[in-house]
């Protein structure tokens, strides 16, 4: 590049003589300035303390913690939904595995436990179908938990007469069906299996009276952030004694002694959950003395099944039809819980879409 096409222009050039004067002081004569070099410029200007460096591991931000693996195992019931809620897992961006055989179960569990990256979010399917389904559950089980992994299990049932008319409508043959003994056979038969399993189960859901809307709508609250170990995941249900007991109940409170609104006609036709039938259950004294109750119950007896081990606790409010009495009952629990911060609290009210 030529020395001409360097300069700036409109401005002069810093090696040429410009001829320009400076004026002394007022009224004296001028005189062209005395150049100055850049190394007495440089003197001239007042020291500057130097910037302290802080070394760049110090100021760079921490590195983010990768997110924690959540690995679940779907068991239950054959005819209970597994496949249903497989889809809902695969939905949300679970890898699924079904129907492993037992030998192989431990070592896909070592896989996912030495994979994290590769296995963030694993649904491993495990029913009678894998052999000895108490055996392999606690192979599983050990193998993820050896790794610092805590497999959240979820258990599917229904009653036994949903069952049977499941498999024939679909006319499946159940798993365990070997001798032709029928299928009522076969059901008690593996719910004899998957006792012990059932028993170690974080979720257990009966589908027998589910929407495929509503088993996803129960998945999806199972599926909330863990509790933390000192803290309780609670689930409450209402419900109506007349279309059965929720057999995932871990405890069930009857309210049929209260006053019902069905017998009301301007409240009969509204829900619990509305302002009018609330403040006539809550408003009787015998609703306020049953509360001050479960409150005071369940402030001692968190804590227990806390220090126990428990991480979730289903709880069953029922009244005759559960459009009511439970549904109030319920939601004023659940507040309950809330101010305590026992932990996640989801409330889902059974009988609501039969009306």
């Amino acid at each position: 590049m030529s020395e001409a096409s360097r300069r700036v222009p409109g401005l002069p050039d810093p090696e040429e003589d410009t001829g320009a004067f400076e004026l002394v002081e007022p009224g004296g004569p001028l005189r062209r300035p005395t150049p100055v070099t850049m190394p007495e410029a440089a003197a001239a200007l007042p020291a500057t303390p130097p910037v302290p460096t802080t070394p760049l591991a110090a100021t760079a931000p921490p590195a983010a913690e990768p997110a924690r693996q959540h690995v679940a195992i779907i068991t239950g019931l054959s005819g209970a939904g597994k496949t249903a809620t497989s889809k809902l897992f695969e939905d949300l961006g679970f890898t699924v595995v079904d129907n492993l055989p037992s030998e192989l179960l431990r070592e896909m569990a070592e896989l996912v436990a030495g994979e994290p990256e590769r296995f963030r979010r694993v649904a491993l399917v495990l029913d009678v179908r894998a052999g000895d389904a108490d055996v392999a559950f606690g192979a599983v089980v050990g193998a993820l938990e050896a790794r610092d992994i805590q497999p959240q299990v979820f258990f599917l049932e229904a009653r036994d007469e949903v069952l049977i008319r499941r498999f024939s409508e679909t006319r499946h043959r159940h798993p365990l069906d070997h001798s032709q003994q029928g299928v009522a056979a076969s059901i008690a038969k593996e719910r004899l299996l998957l006792e012990d399993v059932r028993g170690h189960a974080d979720v257990v859901i009966d589908t027998s009276d589910l929407s495929g809307r509503q088993l996803r709508e129960r998945i999806f609250a199972a599926l909330q952030p863990d509790a933390a170990p000192d803290r309780l995941g609670i689930q409450l249900i209402s419900f109506g004694f007349k279309h059965g007991v929720p057999l995932e109940a871990d405890l069930v409170f009857d309210v049929r002694f209260m006053d019902n609104p069905f017998y009301h006609p301007d409240l009969r036709p509204l829900s619990g959950l509305t302002e009018a039938v609330r403040t006539f259950v809550l408003g009787q004294p015998v609703a306020r003395t049953f509360l001050d109750f479960l409150e005071e119950f369940f402030d001692f007896a968190v804590p227990a099944y806390v220090q126990e081990g428990k991480t979730r606790l289903t709880v069953a409010i029922g009244c005759t039809g559960g459009f009511h009495r439970s549904i109030a009952i319920s939601e004023a629990l659940a507040a309950h819980f809330r101010q305590r911060d026992f932990g996640p609290v989801s409330v889902w009210h059974r009988e609501l879409d039969r009306q």
